[in-house]
């Protein structure tokens, strides 16, 4: 379902090592160049170190696709073992019946497989992975296969990949005489923030992604790169989870809140402040740090509306208690702050309200994604006059609207609609109304349309009464 939503060929944030997704940062790229120049040169033994995570597996499976036809290669990964289960291992991947000999035994079997492969100008290959988890017998089998061979070259080449708890095995007095014997030492270091960006738009071109909406926005890359640290595998959970509940919320575009929702699920902490082993200073690892989800897009959208509702009757309250003379400016007052309120989320006001009339204009301007300019200047005009403004009288005549122009009104020009709106032309505000809900020739707005075309059904207008029925669906 996600790779249909996305328009994806296959999964691009997998777990598995696919050679075909490894990307090339400067540091992968120069493991795998110094680990292919010491097989080629067989300098015998090598290491291949980095923290979890960090695609050694990827880059040892490219290394081994780059050699099929000039070595022979063996993978180990099951290191949780003997010395002698270690060399059992080894020659079974290497077609050797198990006669269940002693060590002995067994390393003669492996010379005559190294001299058959030496005679045919091949090399032996081979890959322990894990090696951390090797005991220090198994790590002194591993010196003494480094013995075979001829007086010009080594006969095998084996590559140790772990972790930084390798690299302390190796450092200990017991193994100096392997340690003496590792020519090659690489080492792989978390993406950088640009890095890390690259490598997951890298990740999607090879899943098939076409790039003609952005998939993800740069504040959630950003964030991504901040809780990932660089490490591929952390990436590609943090993308993998963003993109599921992406798919869920019908979003095309991962947001920053999605991929903060994708984080609190995934609960990640990252811990210590120490180098990776002495390593590069630059390097260091977060402190302790447990991700809090953000709760302003958690919270319910319904409590919000409740709560920008009493505010705005509280501030009714507060400023137009004076002016109960003025039934006709009250009922328009009310009908513009009560649309506000529903029609955004949220409303921010300070503690202590203010009794005057701008305090009043100034919340209804700071009201977030405020469709409407019409009634805020309505509002404002009504509110500058003050107290002084003389009441209604009976005697008073109501204002009279001038006919409506159809055809100064029937325009696609914004601009030119707004003026007329300003004139108190019903016909305007139809037609602006229109243009928000087609959303052609500006951006479209349902509840901007829906306010002029209330507006301008008060006054009578039929055009507007139809199309709040005719475009009503289309809103929904």
């Amino acid at each position: 379902m996600v790779l249909d939503f996305y328009n994806l060929k296959e999964e691009p944030f997998g777990v598995t090592p696919d050679p075909r997704y490894l990307y090339f940062s400067a540091v992968h790229r120069e493991a795998l160049a110094t680990l292919s120049c010491g097989i080629r040169s067989r300098r015998g033994a090598m290491s291949l170190i980095a923290k979890p995570g960090m695609g050694k597996t990827t880059i040892l499976f490219q290394l081994l696709s780059q050699l099929e036809g000039s070595a022979r290669t063996v993978f180990l990964f099951q290191t949780l073992c003997s010395s002698k289960d270690l060399l059992r291992s080894l020659l079974h991947d290497l077609g050797v019946v198990d006669d269940h000999g002693d060590v002995v035994r067994m390393q003669e079997q492996l010379n005559h497989v190294l001299l058959a492969e030496a005679r045919q100008g091949r090399t032996l290959v081979v890959v322990i992975d894990e090696a951390q988890n090797l005991e220090d017998s198994a790590l002194e089998l591993v010196r003494m296969l480094s013995n075979f061979e001829t007086s010009s070259y080594k006969l095998m080449q084996v590559i140790l990949a772990g972790q930084p708890q390798l690299r302390e095995k190796l450092a200990s007095p017991q193994l100096l005489q392997l340690r003496q014997r590792m020519s090659i030492f690489a080492r792989l270091q978390p993406f950088s923030i640009e890095e890390t960006y690259l490598y997951m738009r890298h990740r999607l071109g090879v899943a098939g992604y076409d790039f003609k909406i952005q998939l993800f926005t740069p504040r959630a890359e950003a964030l991504i790169a901040q809780y990932s640290e660089g490490i591929p595998r952390n990436i590609n959970n943090i993308c993998f989870n963003a993109l599921s509940l992406g798919c869920v919320l019908k979003q095309k575009t991962i947001r920053e809140e999605v991929v903060r929702e994708a984080l609190a699920d995934l609960d990640l902490e990252t811990e210590g402040a120490n180098e990776l082993n002495g390593e590069s200073a630059g390097h260091k690892l977060v402190a302790v740090t447990r991700i809090q989800p953000v709760t302003e897009f958690r919270q319910p959208v319904v409590w919000r509306r409740r709560l920008a509702v009493c505010a705005v009757l509280l501030l009714l309250l507060a400023c137009f208690s004076g002016d109960r003379q003025r039934p006709e400016a009250q009922r328009r007052h009310s009908f513009a702050v009560g649309t506000a309120s529903q029609k955004t989320g949220t409303i921010q006001f300070n503690s202590a309200v203010r009794t005057d009339r701008t305090s009043a204009t100034d919340l209804i301007a700071n009201v977030e994604r405020w469709p409407t300019k019409s009634v805020l200047d309505t509002f404002a005009d009504q509110t500058s006059g003050g107290s002084e403004a003389a009441p209604s009288t009976p005697t008073q005549k109501s204002r009279q609207y001038a006919p409506p122009d159809l055809h100064q009104t029937r325009t696609n020009d914004p601009a030119k609609l707004w003026e007329q709106v300003k004139g108190e032309s019903s016909d305007a505000e139809v037609e602006l109304g229109r243009l928000y809900i087609e959303g052609t020739a500006v951006p479209k707005n349902c509840a901007q349309a829906e306010l002029l075309l209330q507006a301008a059904s008060r006054r009578g207008n039929a055009r507007a009464a139809d199309l709040l029925g005719v475009y009503g669906d289309q809103c929904r």
